[in-house]
């Protein structure tokens, strides 16, 4: 599995930009408002809505995750929150499972996977893997559980029985990982540039993709099935056709290694975002940027609501006196 840095850049294949407040092309996004969401004591890494885009949940160095009952159309800021308490180190991501709205796995640097069914609040199973478990992400039909470490190893976890049943550990930087909507292929972002494509559930590599001159960081699956996304430390996001498994364009207004990536519910628009000051937000089709979202910091991880524009994200903000905020934001709420 080649590493890219001998390899010539991916081709940029971006039209021209244009201003993102062309006004007929910005309008999804005019005048929609950010609502700030405290409770965390420390930073957030990690956010995301489950299955229904009625619940989010948020992940913390304060070593707890909580979740919020955010209504989509609601014109107050005040919402319903549960804090779920048991992890000794940093919640460093969570994923909800597909298939059930009150199910939520979390990854944290105390080498343990837990599943909490948020109706109780309670821990219904967990397991302690081998390392500082980092990454982490559900099988489309919610039967296993994907989960990266610090040691750049890879563990499966049957949800069932919930206890690891395949392991594969890799001589070089792995990040984050996504399957295909199928479930039949597994991707990887590696420190190499590489996108590496597995068979599952053979964990068997079948293409080592040279996707980016510098590391690759994050991944995103179009939910239409058409795209996957890589966002790398050169400061490109790559869109690839998974049937060809050919780059077809390149988003380019980032100017910082990219951090997080996400598609919207319908996979029209992409958000990207790393340490520059705003999120952006561009069209799947054209990689044309139609809207910024100014943010205040380097960003940890943004995720589209997978039913309306509403953009949740989260980054190291810090209050005046230079300690962690705790927050996160929601974006693409109409003015009451």
């Amino acid at each position: 599995m080649g590493s890219s840095l001998d390899q010539s850049p991916v081709p940029s294949s971006s039209p021209p930009s244009t201003p993102f407040t062309d006004s007929k092309r910005a309008a999804p996004f005019d005048n929609l408002h950010t609502r700030e969401y405290v409770g965390h004591k420390k930073k957030v890494h990690s956010v995301a809505w489950n299955c229904t885009g009625r619940k989010l949940a948020s992940g913390s160095v304060d070593q707890t995750a909580r979740i919020w009952h955010i209504e989509p159309h609601s014109h107050h800021n005040k919402v319903k929150e549960m804090e779920l308490k048991g992890h000794a180190d940093s919640v460093d991501q969570l994923c909800w499972d597909p298939k059930h709205a009150d199910i939520l796995a979390t990854a944290s640097g105390d080498k343990t996977v837990r599943l909490w069914d948020v109706r109780t609040g309670k821990c219904s199973q967990q397991v302690e893997l081998s390392g500082e478990n980092i990454n982490i992400t559900f099988k489309p039909d919610g039967t296993h559980i994907a989960v990266g470490n610090r040691d750049d190893e890879l563990t499966i976890i049957d949800v069932r029985k919930f206890k690891a049943i395949n392991k594969r550990k890799f001589p070089y930087e792995v990040n984050e990982m996504a399957w295909n909507t199928t479930g039949e292929l597994f991707f990887l972002t590696t420190g190499n540039g590489t996108v590496d494509i597995l068979s599952y559930p053979s964990l068997a590599t079948l293409q080592s993709i040279c996707a980016h001159t510098a590391g690759c960081y994050c991944i995103a699956i179009d939910p239409t099935g058409r795209y996957f996304a890589v966002g790398s430390a050169d400061a490109l996001v790559s869109l690839w056709d998974l049937s060809e498994m050919l780059c077809v364009r390149t988003f380019t207004k980032l100017e910082w290694p990219v951090r997080t990536i996400s598609f919207n519910h319908d996979g029209k628009y992409i958000a990207s975002a790393s340490e520059d000051l705003f999120i952006d937000i561009a069209e799947v089709e054209s990689a044309r940027s139609v809207y910024q979202i100014p943010c205040r910091a380097a960003m940890n991880s943004v995720e589209w609501n997978p039913k309306y524009n509403l953009l949740a994200f989260a980054g190291d903000d810090k209050n005046k006196y230079s300690v962690d905020e705790g927050v996160f934001r929601v974006f693409g709420f109409e003015t009451p």
